[in-house]
């Protein structure tokens, strides 16, 4: 039997519990008494409607630091509204006091909750009989027409007036006119997409929730279509708008008939539904229309267009990983209203997701630079569809034989035997035998970052839009885009510092093929170069311009939602990146998804081959997009090298400090402190010294990427491993691939 003491600390903890609320339908009536609505509500609490909904019939509780606003605003509705019969908010103490230490960090819930709390009635003389307390107005639901006003019921003295049962809800009619918020222009006015839940909640960005009655995914499609009024905007006059997209939660998945996971063998290896599975078929019996995909983690649904209008709609099902946790973090753990929000940020600064952040970022290309555009045929005075200068067309072009892969049918049927293009990314270690003394004596390893180097390499970056040309024995232009054999094994550099010709940082042993921006660098470090063969483009622009300047500016204004603006300086930048994604977890996913979406859309310009059934000399689906272009990302990371290098050659001039590793955009230097600042040159006003490493958030500039010992980074090196891989610390590479 529990002695007194035990039974006092069992108590005691009790009263030490997260307070509590009362019980919901006591909640949704103390909200209704004071004529509150639940969207009135969920704006002061920063919530969405749906939410205070769920808190109201019992499907969820809210949270700190929104539980403490929620039961504060209740017991003041309790009290100073003297509701007959309200529950008393359990827990010691004034509500109000205990309330205060919690909501201080977030004043904005504090104040928001106070504004919604009723003022109190002035005190009156007192009645000589009892008088009934009049039943407040219950709001208007948009949709609904309200009762005329009547008097209240005759009662006897002393009666308490008759109200409505806790437990009534709003008719079903009331939910289907729902009105929704028109947070963009027709017909796109809910926005681009929405996020449907279980119960039939579809959670748009910027705060938009419209209910969906579809019990199946043909009626998806159609409500989606005919009444959702999804969608966004074309980005270029010249292009598509982007088709609506319906993300799946795993309850709507099933909902709908769908396996909440891809659990069979063959459902895991191929990414999709087998074709007699009954959804597939059911969107057969429909006359719609899946892609050669099927229905896998990404799907389309469509019928061909009529009078030039799309009918498509795009799902994403998050139980199936629609969402890699690499480009999204955390984002397909988040509930249904903030998993909107990522994504609608996203949409709104990048575009609509339309598969992978690779598939994303290649898609935004064609979205920017449309194949092709209206003319007028002057024969028949009739427009036609013809060429968009500057794009890249329509039809796939086959790239030169050293730009190809070696499974390519170029290679493979045309017997190609003379090397290829080796323009890839930094994997350089130092030799240990060349570190100093010095060198190993400092106590710090600290990686640098370049934020989004390749999209800094794409800017004004000029690349071959037409099919290439084979030259013999040209003379070298530095302005024509193209694929050079040329000898650079003359060129002699500090061994200290990888070259700048191979990934690998090795001296080249002989000819080889480099790209234009390659050979031009050999010229710039007073090299005479001289080239045996090219296959140079005629046609030639800045084909990536407008997609740097998008996703430039979605980066940075991400960054800013973050708190990293270009406005502070060094040291105030390197304390706001060390906290930014606390700040804001759902933003710091869309900026992984934001830079995810430039190196998977330039590794997608030389998609491989997949499956195990291929075989060498075949072409495969990536082939048939003008977009497959090994040549313009060569040309991007042959440039990014080629920055990385300059500035690196620049920091040893000017400091007499070389690198111990560089892995793609990172590199790893010695440095008497844990910070850049300790080691980076500036000049003697205090600015970064000009071609040098310089911290800041544009892209192109640097970061820390991490701090590590020396003499981890050095053992590291003795093993043949290279440190900027791990300067993190944290299990993770510090380079991303290249969405391969």
């Amino acid at each position: 039997m529990a002695t007194e003491e035990e039974l006092f600390a069992s108590v005691d903890a009790l009263l030490e519990e997260e307070p509590q609320l009362p019980p919901p339908a006591e909640r949704a009536r103390l909200r209704e008494s004071a004529g509150i609505t639940q969207a009135r509500l969920a704006q002061a609490l920063r919530t969405t409607p749906q939410t205070v909904k769920n808190w109201e019939n019992g499907r969820s509780e809210p949270r700190p630091p929104r539980l403490q606003a929620y039961r504060r605003l209740l017991e003041g509705w309790a009290e100073r509204r003297q509701v007959p019969g309200a529950a008393t908010v359990p827990g010691e103490g004034h509500p109000v006091d205990e309330a205060r230490p919690q909501l201080a960090a977030q004043p904005q819930l504090a104040s928001a909750a106070a504004s919604l709390a009723p003022r109190p009635v002035p005190d009156r003389p007192a009645a000589p009989t009892p008088a009934p307390v009049p039943e407040p107005a219950a709001p208007v639901v948009p949709g609904e027409v309200a009762a005329p006003a009547s008097g209240p019921p005759a009662v006897d003295a002393g009666a308490r007036t008759a109200r409505r049962p806790a437990t009534a809800r709003r008719p079903a009619a009331a939910l289907r006119n729902r009105a929704v918020p028109n947070i963009a222009a027709p017909p796109f006015q809910h926005g681009p997409l929405v996020v449907l839940d279980g119960d039939g909640n579809a959670f748009g960005a910027q705060g938009v929730v419209q209910d969906c009655p579809a019990t199946t995914l043909v009626e998806l499609v159609e409500w989606t279509l005919g009444e959702a009024h999804l969608g966004a905007a074309r980005l270029h006059r010249n292009g598509n708008d982007s088709d609506p997209l319906v993300v799946l939660t795993g309850a709507a998945a099933v909902k709908l008939g769908l396996p909440e996971r891809l659990e069979t063998a063959e459902q895991r290896r191929s990414l999709r539904l087998a074709d007699d599975h009954p959804v597939v078929k059911q969107i057969a019996r429909a006359k719609w229309k899946l892609t050669q995909r099927g229905f896998g983690p990404w799907a389309r649904v469509y019928r061909p267009a009529k009078a030039g209008r799309r009918q498509c709609v795009q799902f994403a099902v998050l139980s199936w990983d629609a969402l890699d946790t690499r480009s999204w973090p955390g984002v397909a753990e988040l509930e249904p209203p903030e998993i909107a929000r990522v994504l609608g940020v996203y949409a709104q600064r990048v575009l609509t997701p339309r598969g992978s952040t690779a598939v994303s970022g290649l898609e935004l290309m064609t979205a920017l630079r449309p194949p092709t555009r209206a003319v007028k045929d002057e024969a028949t005075g009739q427009w036609v569809s013809g060429h968009n200068p500057g794009s890249l067309g329509t039809e796939p072009v086959d790239p030169a034989p050293p730009e190809a892969t070696p499974e390519h049918p170029v290679v493979v049927n045309g017997g190609w035997t003379g090397g290829f293009l080796d323009e890839e990314a930094y994997q350089w270690v130092r030799d240990v035998d060349l570190l100093s003394d010095a060198e190993c004596m400092l106590p710090w390893a600290v990686g640098l970052d370049l934020n989004v180097a390749f999209l800094a390499a794409a800017s004004r970056l000029t690349v071959g839009l037409s099919a290439p040309d084979h030259f013999h024995g040209p003379r070298f232009n530095a302005k024509i885009p193209g694929s050079w054999l040329v000898d650079l094994s003359h060129v002699e550099l500090d061994p200290r510092l990888p070259s700048p010709f191979t990934p690998n940082g090795r001296r080249p042993e002989g000819p080889a093929w480099y790209h234009t921006t390659t050979v031009a660098y050999a010229q710039e470090l007073g090299y005479n170069v001289t080239p045996v063969e090219a296959y140079l483009r005629r046609e030639t622009g800045a084909f990536l311009d407008p997609w740097h300047d998008r996703l430039r500016s979605a980066y940075l204004d991400t960054l800013a939602d973050l708190g990293v603006t270009k406005e502070l300086d060094d040291a105030g930048f390197l304390a706001a990146m060390e906290r930014h994604k606390e700040t804001d977890p759902a933003m710091a996913a869309v900026l992984a998804a934001v830079k995810a979406t430039v190196k998977g859309g330039i590794g997608k310009l030389r998609e491989r081959p997949q499956g195990r059934r291929y075989k060498q000399g075949e072409p495969w689906p990536a082939m048939e997009r003008p977009t497959w272009r090994p040549d313009i990302r060569a040309a991007v990371i042959s440039r990014a090298r080629v920055n990385m290098h300059r500035k690196m050659l620049r920091t040893a001039e000017a400091t007499g400090l070389f690198p111990l590793a560089v892995l793609s955009d990172c590199v790893v230097y010695p440095s008497p402190g844990r910070s850049p600042l300790d080691f980076l040159p500036y000049t003697t006003s205090g600015k970064p010294l000009p071609g040098s490493f310089r911290l800041g958030c544009s892209p192109g500039l640097a970061k820390v990427e991490g701090v590590q010992e020396v003499a981890w980074a050095v053992d590291l090196m003795e093993q043949g491993h290279n440190p900027a891989r791990h300067i993190k610390g944290d299990g993770h590479d510090a380079a991303f691939d290249e969405g391969e």
